[in-house]
């Protein structure tokens, strides 16, 4: 489950990592795979999917205001821009966690870190003290999968 960038959030975050100095071996996303994840769900039979999102239809889903704090390099070299979310992105993130949980979704203990990933591999890269200004106003969310690759592509299912 991600919050899905227009194409005007999608070129800003992408603008934020194309001026990161990244070593040879990263493997920066592309354009087009650049997300907010609200919930990592792990692999689903196709058969579930339907039902699956019918439940995510059902939550009522306002705009979300996130704005970009800071960059980080995370376990294993995962360079991400972290995001700062107003209480609609609390509320957004629960209600999902919910209808994922009466679908029989086991979710993430770890506590929820707003955030978009850049690249991946790329330890030893040097982070700028602040990143590029991000104001971005998600209207909806999407049911994504990861269609495998290095770094991974991701294919929308669904979106509202």
């Amino acid at each position: 489950m991600a919050l899905w960038p227009d194409a005007a959030v999608r070129s800003r975050l992408a603008a934020q990592r194309d001026v990161l100095p990244m070593p040879p071996r990263a493997r920066a996303l592309s354009d087009a795979n650049l997300h907010a994840t609200l919930h990592f769900i792990g692999a689903v039979d196709r058969e579930r999917i339907p039902a699956l999102w019918a439940a995510l239809a059902a939550v009522q889903a306002p705009p979300v205001r996130l704005i970009a704090t800071s960059l980080a390099l995370w376990k294993g070299g995962t360079v991400v821009l972290q995001l700062q979310g107003d209480a609609a992105l609390a509320t957004l993130h629960a209600d999902t966690g919910a209808a994922l949980r009466t679908c029989g979704i086991a979710l993430d203990d770890r506590p929820f870190s707003p955030h978009v990933t850049l690249a991946r591999s790329a330890a030893g890269v040097e982070l700028p003290s602040a990143p590029h200004p991000l104001d971005w106003l998600a209207t909806g969310f999407a049911l994504v999968e990861s269609a495998g690759g290095s770094p991974p592509a991701y294919r929308v299912l669904a979106a509202r």
